[in-house]
């Protein structure tokens, strides 16, 4: 199978490759804004003209993870590296014939769920509070619009949070408090779960979570299990200090009372 990563030099993305790479039955190529010094990792920009189109030739599958990943994103850097980009990324992926495109989504299309006890599944509203969260779910739904008119097989995963800090062990030192915690997810179940996006039969669409198995957490992680057979195999609970419940009190105080405020100032909370 034919495996092309956008963004694959990054943080998640290089991961994904060399676990690929290093496994019978795949063939890995990559594309990356930045230069990444590997000859299957060429430089693109997909923001800009379209010729990285001509890297999907022969491609089964494309992983997209390009784009802005950061929270805080400007509106208009969300909308040209993360809408734009990945509509066109659509297109061009139809035009070569690519069978499906695995897209990184973001625990962000339900940021406004973070204080209530909703259960975070498919069904689930989307409540996206940044330009960042709202891109992704732009995506999404324009991945599930080429699936149903264009025969294009897209699995969008909203993927937990893999630290690039403390080996991404899970613990109190995680930001946004239990929040943050019960969305840690290992790079093995990153991995395993990419690639059970990857290899899964007969999906047409899906916007499934992706996390480890965190005990008490809100996110629905069965769909994903019954959908494209990912197997978790690490999982913690939340670690709650008084210090992180004084946070979280005060940050659900800040986000009833004053959201503006809120978001713009205490991002981490």
């Amino acid at each position: 199978m034919y495996v092309l990563i956008t963004g694959a030099g990054g943080h998640l993305g290089r991961k994904l490759f060399d676990h690929l790479d290093a496994q019978d039955g795949f063939d890995v190529s990559g594309l990356d804004i930045k230069s990444v010094d590997h000859p299957r990792i060429h430089t693109a920009d997909l923001s800009n003209d379209t010729s990285w189109s001509q890297h999907f030739e022969g491609v089964d599958v494309i992983v997209h993870l390009a784009g802005d990943r950061e929270p805080t994103a400007s509106w208009q850097s969300a909308v040209k590296n993360n809408m734009d980009a990945t509509l066109t990324l659509y297109h061009e992926a139809v035009e070569k014939k690519v069978s499906r495109v695995v897209f990184a989504s973001s625990n962000w299309v339900h940021g406004d769920k973070r204080f209530t006890r909703q259960k975070l599944n498919s069904t689930t509203p989307p409540g996206p509070v940044n330009a960042y969260g709202m891109s992704k779910l732009f995506c999404e739904r324009t991945g599930a619009y080429f699936a149903e008119h264009h025969d294009l097989s897209v699995i969008c995963l909203r993927i937990g949070w893999t630290q690039w800090t403390h080996n991404n062990q899970p613990g109190p030192h995680m930001a946004m408090g239990r929040w943050g915690q019960e969305m840690w997810l290992s790079d093995q179940d990153f991995l395993n779960g990419m690639q059970s996006a990857i290899t899964a039969k007969d999906v047409d669409f899906a916007a499934l979570n992706l996390m480890s198995n965190n005990a008490g957490m809100r996110w629905d992680i069965n769909e994903t299990i019954n959908t494209i057979g990912y197997a978790p195999v690490d999982g913690a609970p939340a670690k709650i200090t008084p210090f992180i419940q004084l946070k979280s009190f005060m940050k659900k105080l800040f986000s009833n009372s004053f959201p503006k405020i809120s978001d713009q100032h205490f991002p981490d909370w």
